[in-house]
């Protein structure tokens, strides 16, 4: 299980304030979710650059190749990239009030990395996903949640770095939740699989990354096609 390096998600907002507009993957969002074709059923990705795919072309983000896998499988959802960079778990939460606009059946949440860069107090990252994840059932007690889960880097201290990585496992032991231990095991801290700014997974780290978040996503799917079929 490898480290995440220097900075994820820089340069495009820090999601310390909320945006005049949603962001830019948000209208994308917006027009998939609205009438997902053949009735197919929605996948929300709530996440940072590493979701919305910074420096790769959008096919080659790891939400689109989770598309393909759930093509390839048969499965009627529709995936939906609401990725933003530089976003928090602040940020996060102050965009769910856009974001809970539009339908979605599965939310799959990637937030926190960067409180962690920032060194941000890890019982606020866990403060605000508590409450996303509170919203979205007291809203929607349908919608399946998959949380993804961070690593702290190892120069923030061995205290700091338990308390971050707690976060994700007790969230979702305590909500019942799917969860992706690590988003980016087997890809953070590889050269071969990230662009050259050592941060971002490039289109290799991408497909890694689709991979690990299918193990978990998929059997969720799965669940929630067959259900709707009886």
């Amino acid at each position: 299980m490898g480290f995440l390096p220097l900075i994820i998600g820089c340069g495009e907002g820090d999601g310390n304030s909320a945006p005049a507009a949603p962001p830019a993957a948000a209208p994308a969002a917006a027009n998939s979710a609205a009438a997902p074709a053949g009735g197919a059923r929605t996948v929300l990705f709530l996440g940072t650059s590493l979701t919305a795919g910074l420096g790769v072309d959008p096919d080659d983000a790891y939400p689109a190749l989770v598309q393909a896998r759930v093509d390839s499988a048969g499965l009627p959802f529709r995936v939906v990239n609401a990725g933003s960079s530089g976003e928090t778990s602040a940020g996060a939460l102050r965009r769910l009030d856009w974001l809970m606009r539009q339908p979605f059946d599965v939310l799959v949440v990637e937030t926190g990395a960067n409180d962690m860069l920032r060194g941000a107090d890890p019982d606020s990252t866990r403060a605000n996903l508590r409450r996303i994840i509170e919203r979205v059932r007291a809203e929607r007690p349908d919608t399946r949640i998959v949380l993804a889960g961070m690593m702290a880097l190892p120069n923030l201290g061995r205290e700091y770095g338990a308390r971050f990585q707690a976060i994700y496992p007790d969230l979702a032991r305590e909500y019942r939740l799917p969860l992706i231990p690590f988003l980016l095991e087997g890809v953070g801290g590889d050269p071969a699989l990230n662009l050259p700014d050592g941060v971002h997974p490039n289109e290799q780290g991408h497909r890694r990354v689709a991979g690990t978040v299918w193990t978990a996503l998929e059997p969720v799917l799965r669940q929630e096609a067959a259900a709707a079929a009886r």
